[in-house]
This record gives C-alpha cells, sequence and structure tokens, in this order.
C-alpha cells in the first residue's frame, strides 16, 4: 500500500530479520521493511486472522 509510513521500532528473532532481507533482496523490494509491509499487507487482506492468531506454531517455545 502506498502513502505516508511512520516509524516504529519492533523486536524480531534473527531470523525473521535474516528471512525479510532474503524476501527483500529475491523479490527485488529495497530493504526488509518492505518485506515486512508486504507480509502484514497480505495478512490484512488475505489470511484468516484465526489462522494467524489462533493456530499454535511457535519455533521458540
Amino acid at each position: 500500500m502506498a502513502g505516508p509510513k511512520v516509524e516504529a521500532i519492533y523486536q524480531l528473532n534473527p531470523n525473521h530479520v535474516d528471512w525479510l532481507k532474503q524476501m527483500a533482496d529475491k523479490y527485488d523490494l529495497g530493504d526488509q521493511d518492505k518485506a515486512l509491509r508486504v507480509v502484514i499487507d497480505y495478512v490484512l487482506t488475505e489470511a484468516d486472522e484465526s489462522t494467524v492468531f489462533e493456530d499454535i506454531r511457535c519455533l521458540y517455545c
């Protein structure tokens, strides 16, 4: 989604950051910030909310 951006700080695990960087490079997105926005836009428009937040798939539990 085009438009103004708000700077925010989030804590991610190193492998999350690495994956975002890989996706940004693979799909020529410019940077990992854009990759994260693409993922969030997908979740907002395409994904089922309960699937995203209710299914347990923690990699660190």
